[in-house]
């Protein structure tokens, strides 16, 4: 098992990483009937995007002896659909490297390359758009 998740009420739940025994707690968000003072589950799954994008490229960095991206920041944008089911359509992420690494040519293309290839990335539908930059400077 990977985790536990509790139902407890008022639309909230609370998620337990069983290994770690880390906890998160979600709320529905303010446009779904929800309190939005935690995460959503849609919102998880935008963040579970940026966080597996930083966590891919740190692996390919220090496996391939690149310089690191130890500081590297990630901001993320959930899009809902407006018509139709309620599901996610878009997400945005921006990841941001630090000012004082320089990475050249190679690298760059090795961490583009592994940011869309993330296991996250290849496991959402086709039909939620990923826009993703990667700011060096």
């Amino acid at each position: 098992m990977t985790s536990e998740i509790n139902y407890l009420g008022d639309l909230r739940t609370t998620c337990v990483h069983l290994l770690s025994g880390q906890s998160i707690i979600t709320d529905a968000p303010l446009d779904n009937q929800g309190k939005g003072e935690a995460f959503s589950p849609t919102d998880l799954t935008a963040t579970s995007l940026a966080a597996c994008i930083l966590t891919t490229m740190g692996i390919v960095a220090r496996r391939d002896n690149m310089t690191d991206i130890d500081g590297a920041k990630a901001t993320c944008l959930k899009v809902m659909s407006s018509e139709g089911p309620r599901r996610i359509v878009r997400v945005v992420v921006d990841i941001y490297f630090p000012k004082d690494r320089t990475y050249n040519e190679k690298e760059r293309e090795v961490l583009e390359r592994t940011a869309h290839t993330c296991p996250v990335a290849r496991s959402l539908h086709p039909d939620i758009e990923q826009a993703l930059t990667l700011h060096f400077d």
